[in-house]
C-alpha cells in the first residue's frame, strides 16, 4: 500500500510540475513581472516610435469606424484578430489590410488556454494564421494570446506556426464599459514612452457592448499626445 501511495504522490507532484511549467510564462501578463523577467514581451521598439495595436475584431460594425478615424489621423496600426471572427468576416480583414493596416493573430477564440493541449494550440493558431492570409493575401507575423495569457504550450505553438508572440507596454483598460474617453487617454499617456506598444480594442470578443465607442473617442488624443512628445505612431511592422 505504501508503494502505491508513494507512486500516487509522485504522479501528483509530476502533474503539478507539468502544470506549473505550462502556465508559468502566463505570469508575463503582469506588467512588473513582464518588465523584470520577459522584457521582450512588451514589444519595446525604437525610441522614436509608438506602436498602436487593437484587439478582438474583426467586427463589421465597429472596425470600419477605426479605419476612417485612422485615415483622418494619417496613422496605420496593427489589428490583432480572432480567427473564428475573421472566418465569419473575411471582407473586414481584407479591407483592414487594403487600408494599409497590419493584421495579426489573436488566437482562434477569446479563451485562455490554461490546460495543456499542444495539438489544439497548434491547430488553432495555424488555422487562424491561414484565415488571415487567405483573407488579405499577407501571412501574419505577430501573435498576441487572449487576455495576454501566454502559456508554454501557446509559446511553442506560436513558434511552430511561425508567429512571434508579443504583448504590450501600455493599455487603456478600454474594455470597461464605464470608463470615459478622457480616462482611457490619461491611462495610456501615463504609461506610454518612446518604444512602447499600446493595446486598445476595436471590438468586444463577442461583438457586443459599446466600449469601442469610447476607444474611438480617445484615439485622437492619444495620437496627439504621442506626436506632441516627438514620437511617430504606427504599426508593429515599423516599430523595430
Amino acid at each position: 500500500m505504501r508503494s502505491v501511495a508513494v507512486a500516487a504522490a509522485g504522479a501528483a507532484i509530476g502533474a503539478a510540475g507539468l502544470g506549473l511549467a505550462h502556465v508559468g510564462p502566463a505570469a508575463s501578463w503582469l506588467p512588473p513581472v513582464r518588465r523584470r523577467l520577459w522584457p521582450a514581451m512588451e514589444a519595446r521598439g525604437r525610441s522614436g516610435h509608438v506602436a498602436l495595436t487593437f484587439d478582438d475584431g474583426p467586427d463589421p460594425v465597429s472596425t470600419p469606424h477605426f479605419w476612417d478615424l485612422l485615415d483622418e489621423l494619417d496613422v496605420r496600426a496593427t489589428f490583432f484578430v480572432l480567427g473564428s471572427r475573421a472566418a465569419r468576416h473575411p471582407e473586414v480583414v481584407a479591407e483592414t489590410a487594403a487600408r494599409g493596416h497590419e493584421v495579426a493573430v489573436h488566437g482562434w477564440t477569446h479563451q485562455p488556454q490554461w490546460l495543456p493541449s499542444p495539438q489544439r494550440d497548434l491547430i488553432e493558431l495555424r488555422l487562424a494564421r491561414d484565415v488571415v492570409e487567405q483573407s488579405c493575401g499577407v501571412r501574419p507575423v505577430w501573435f498576441r494570446p487572449p487576455f495576454g495569457v501566454l502559456t508554454t504550450g501557446l509559446w511553442r505553438a506560436a513558434r511552430r506556426a511561425e508567429l512571434r508572440p508579443v504583448l504590450w507596454g501600455a493599455w487603456g483598460r478600454d474594455w470597461e464599459e464605464d470608463r470615459s474617453a478622457a480616462e482611457v487617454r490619461r491611462t495610456v499617456l501615463g504609461e506610454v514612452r518612446g518604444g512602447t506598444t499600446v493595446l486598445l480594442h476595436d471590438a468586444a470578443p463577442d461583438g457586443r457592448g459599446q466600449a469601442w465607442r469610447t476607444t474611438l473617442e480617445a484615439v485622437p488624443g492619444i495620437v496627439e499626445g504621442c506626436r506632441g512628445a516627438g514620437w511617430d505612431v504606427g504599426p508593429l511592422a515599423e516599430h523595430f
